[in-house]
């Protein structure tokens, strides 16, 4: 059994792939490496097989028809022969001394008395074109050195929510919960961190710089003009954020306000796309987004609507929407994502 599976969804991906395989490579027989081709119609099929072939004990090529990113995890997990599991993408890498530090620290846990559920580090926005690199750092919000629990984390500020990019799960714990990921949805990094929280009963932090996110590329599909035309995408991926807390009876109140604050951060990124859109039927959609949020849970939906971020995105008229917008630039520039 493997210390570390880490999954790598690839679609037409032979531009960077290599720099992503390449730094994983360095945890070495600790690790598998899943390459997913997600019916690729470039030179990724082959680049995967050729890694396999080369490093046959830690590499793992599976070709599979076009399924989208949440497919393509899917199978890495299903996949899975090690004990915690990670997704790095294609187009992202891992800085070495981080990952020598996180396979160490890990190996350390699975030895002793405890089990963890989730490890968290930080992950560094590369940016493309930006000389300052922001770095999502938890230290101020989570303590270090020890495994702990939810009511031991401090508030996190808007920004500071916990990205696929942060976290490595327990494989037996995304198992367990039935994680399964939509098809040919983007966006479902969100559901990937999100569902499988309330499972979540121990974590420990890392302050390490360890995930290398590259952001910038026009086709990318965080770009904010490519969100836009794939709103609906988002807004399924928002919905069954909705669905897996609606109703539900969640007695950590840290693990709910939690689970509510980043709704809430999903939701308003939501709304703003549909604002920026600028089309009558977008506006509409947000009106149903948050209809939708309203039938489903009364309660969840006025703690969000009145609350900041609520209020921010739902501003009446012309004017309203203008302001709107103008807190998104700035919130955009100051916490430095696409």
């Amino acid at each position: 059994m493997k210390l570390l599976s880490v999954t790598v969804p690839c679609y037409n991906s032979q531009a960077y792939m290599e720099k992503c395989v390449d730094s994983l490579l360095e945890g070495g027989n600790q690790v598998e490496i899943l390459i997913v081709d997600d019916g690729s119609v470039d030179d990724t099929a082959k680049i995967a097989d050729d890694y396999a072939a080369r490093f046959p004990g830690i590499v793992k090529a599976i070709h599979q028809e076009n399924g989208g990113h949440g497919e393509a995890v899917n199978t890495g997990l299903k996949n899975a022969t090690g004990i915690f599991f990670k997704v790095v993408d294609s187009d992202d890498w891992v800085n070495k001394e981080a990952y020598d530090a996180i396979l160490t620290k890990l190996s350390e846990i699975v030895g002793g008395p405890q089990t963890l559920d989730m490890m968290i580090s930080n992950f560094v926005y590369e940016k493309q074109g930006a000389r300052r690199k922001k770095v999502m750092r938890y230290k101020k919000y989570l303590p270090q050195g020890k495994i702990f629990t939810w009511e031991e984390i401090s508030k996190m500020p808007v920004g500071k929510y916990i990205l696929m990019h942060s976290v490595i799960y327990r494989t037996g714990l995304l198992r367990e919960c039935g994680l399964e990921l939509p098809k040919h949805t983007f966006y479902v990094d969100n559901l990937f961190v999100y569902q499988p929280l309330p499972s979540v009963k121990t974590m420990y932090y890392m302050d390490v710089n360890f995930y290398r996110y590259f952001i910038g590329r026009e086709d990318q599909s965080v770009h904010e003009d490519v969100m836009i035309r794939r709103i609906d995408q988002q807004l399924l991926v928002n919905r069954l954020m909705i669905d897996s807390v609606a109703g539900k009876r969640i007695s950590d109140k840290h693990l709910r306000q939690y689970l509510l604050r980043y709704l809430d951060i999903i939701t308003a990124v939501s709304s703003i796309m549909l604002i920026r859109s600028g089309t009558e039927e977008n506006l509409e959609k947000k009106k149903d987004l948050w209809k939708y949020l309203r039938n489903e849970d009364i309660h969840i939906y006025r703690k969000l609507r009145l609350g900041i971020l609520g209020r921010s995105v739902n501003l009446p008229g012309w004017s309203g929407r203008n302001i709107s917008v103008a807190i998104y630039k700035v919130v955009q520039k100051f916490y430095g994502f696409n």
